[in-house]
């Protein structure tokens, strides 16, 4: 990474990626995790889905852990914050040949599919097929929960990009994972970020002044690299607070009585910091209710807000901590 690619490297949220990773954890091929409650709900729904969209199937099957899959499938934004219609528009854009051949890649080396599914895979309108059954995931599945699964996304980008220009690249990406090591500028080799991948190949990619993509996800576990030329480079990693994405009946009620309902689950939400914004969109609150809620948690003392550009993120100070954790010893 050059200073130019430092300059340039963003983060962004992807609906359309988020899309295609809700099919595959809703198909079985990832565990549900914190999502359970919510699969279990969405998984008859996805299950009649796939029997009424042959690109849906289409799409399902050439899921696979630890391989290549078709990149133009989802491809990374182009911009900060991209529509669903924009994303699915240039997935649609795919030429023929292209979308062949990355089926071909993801296909190779595995047993082929059932054969109602080859015939999809081989259509000339296999871009479309597989179009259409994003789409229909979205609109049925994912679209509702999208102003709640947004703001955790949005959260984590904020929390982090905070993060980066306050304390740098190593504090931002420090907690990616395992796999993933910032190395600052040495006297023989430029800034770079190290991302450990399975097999043994080593690829070393220069960004070339382009800077890199970071796409949080709620529904991956480790982070993954687009690095192919038609897009931009970018790195696909867990997003902070997934926990917070489906809503526990009861999770504040041992706090309603003292606070208020509302105020309850404000604090309970405030597991990791957030904005008003966030807040409302969360909880299903208008933007002023939530707004009051704050006021008066953090003249409680219970909540601090701290300025991260044109925002101010709030938390839990150590007494709201301790309050939602029943551990007001003294």
């Amino acid at each position: 990474m050059s200073p130019q690619d430092v300059a340039a490297s963003r983060f962004a949220i992807s609906p359309l990626n988020e899309t295609m990773h809700a099919m595959w954890m809703l198909s079985g091929r990832l565990e549900a995790g914190a999502h359970a409650s919510w699969a279990a709900v969405a998984r008859p729904r996805f299950a009649r889905l796939l029997a009424g969209s042959p690109g849906a199937r289409a799409m399902v099957a050439l899921f696979r852990q630890g391989a290549y899959i078709a990149d133009f499938i989802a491809p990374p934004p182009t911009g900060i914050n991209v529509s669903f219609a924009e994303e699915i528009a240039a997935m649609r854009a795919t030429p023929l040949e292209r979308a062949r051949t990355e089926i071909a890649m993801s296909l190779d080396g595995r047993p082929p599919p059932p054969a109602d599914v080859m015939e999809i895979l081989a259509d000339d309108h296999v871009v479309a097929f597989l179009a259409d059954g994003l789409e229909r995931t979205w609109t049925e599945l994912v679209a509702p929960q999208w102003p709640r699964f947004h703001a955790i996304l949005e959260r984590d980008v904020i929390q982090r990009a905070g993060r980066l220009a306050t304390y740098g690249w190593a504090a931002a990406l420090g907690d990616l994972g395992p796999r993933v090591r910032w190395r600052p500028e040495e006297a023989d080799a430029p800034a770079r970020i190290e991302v450990a991948a399975s097999g043994d190949r080593d690829e070393r990619h220069r960004l070339g002044g382009r800077g890199l993509l970071f796409l949080p996800s709620l529904f991956v576990r480790k982070v993954i690299a687009y690095l192919d030329e038609a897009w931009p480079y970018a790195l696909v990693y867990p997003a902070r607070g997934v926990a917070a994405a489906h809503p526990r009946a009861g999770g504040a009620a041992a706090l309603a009585g003292l606070v208020g309902r509302s105020r309850a689950r404000v604090l309970a939400e405030l597991e990791t910091p957030a904005t008003t914004t966030q807040l409302a969109a969360r909880l299903g609150l208008a933007l002023g209710t939530a707004g009051g809620h704050l006021a008066a948690l953090r003249a409680a003392g219970l909540v601090a807000g701290a300025r991260v550009g044109r925002r101010v993120l709030y938390r839990r100070t150590p007494l709201g901590d301790a309050l939602v954790a029943g551990r007001l010893d003294s």
